[in-house]
């Protein structure tokens, strides 16, 4: 007897006041190449009107499905939450305004099965609020491993993708914070040796949203000390040293080049 091979992908997507973009950005999922996949939406208490849109996604297509926490909550918890509801082998993140490109499930499927890799994050665009382009790709590295990753924080959630065949699912459970909770999840894999390999293709957008908890550049600069001094629990020269580093890196992800925006 022929066993069936689970290549299906849990997508989980926090959700919190996303009427803006969720319609795009589940769109862009229902338009990816692979078809084997299931979107898990978990919505955080949302006061806008992102639960019925929603909900007219998932009366058409039974992929599609939403989740409602009893309190606001965070995107750790409804990232966790998701997590336990999903029954696919690889675990993708996609926030509810990115976006993917069409062939970015498939292709980056193959690279990882093709190699062997648990742990990959492909290339990623920065849009505006409005969709349009920023100018600026940020290439990840070949691979980082745990030390370049404390250094350089650049895996990006969007490009994100994990076999839990290789690593199962429990490290994947995310520390209950509000802040960086996803930057602690890598470090989580990183440590114990699955190491992050870049599927080298732009194939993400992320939006960079003026009002979001990350593009507060304080409160970003205080979750990553966060991170070092009591998720890491680094001594506090080594957090000065990756601190330094963090900063640099980030300064130069936020260099844009002085083309006119495109639309996506």
């Amino acid at each position: 007897m022929k066993v069936k091979i689970n290549n299906k992908v849990s997508i989980i997507t926090p959700v919190y006041n996303c009427e803006k973009y969720i319609k795009e950005t589940i769109e862009s999922v229902q338009s990816q190449s692979y078809t084997d996949w299931e979107l898990l939406l978990v919505d955080d208490m949302s006061t806008d009107n992102s639960a019925n849109i929603i909900k007219e996604y998932m009366q058409k297509d039974n992929r599609i499905k939403y989740y409602k926490l009893s309190k606001n909550s965070g995107a750790a918890v409804a990232r966790n939450f998701a997590l336990q509801k999903s029954d696919g082998r690889f675990i993708a993140y996609l926030d509810a305004d990115d976006l993917w490109k069409k062939e970015k499930l498939e292709k980056q499927i193959d690279f990882m099965l093709a190699n062997n890799y648990a742990f990959t994050c492909t290339d990623y665009e920065k849009i505006t609020e409005e969709g349009k382009s920023l100018n600026k790709i940020v290439k990840i590295p070949k691979k980082v491993n745990y030390n370049m990753f404390l250094h350089n924080t650049i895996i990006q959630t969007v490009g994100v993708m994990i076999d839990t065949d290789i690593t199962g699912k429990e490290i994947l459970i995310m520390p209950n914070i509000r802040r960086r909770q996803d930057a602690a999840t890598w470090c989580q894999l990183l440590k114990v040796g699955y190491d992050c390999y870049e599927v080298p293709e732009n194939l993400s957008y992320y939006r960079v949203v003026n009002n979001s908890l990350s593009s507060n550049k304080f409160k970003a600069i205080k979750g990553t000390w966060y991170l070092y001094r009591k998720i890491e629990k680094l001594s506090l020269f080594k957090s000065c040293c990756c601190f330094v580093g963090y900063t640099l890196n980030a300064c130069r992800k936020r260099i844009y080049l002085g083309k006119k925006k495109k639309e996506i």
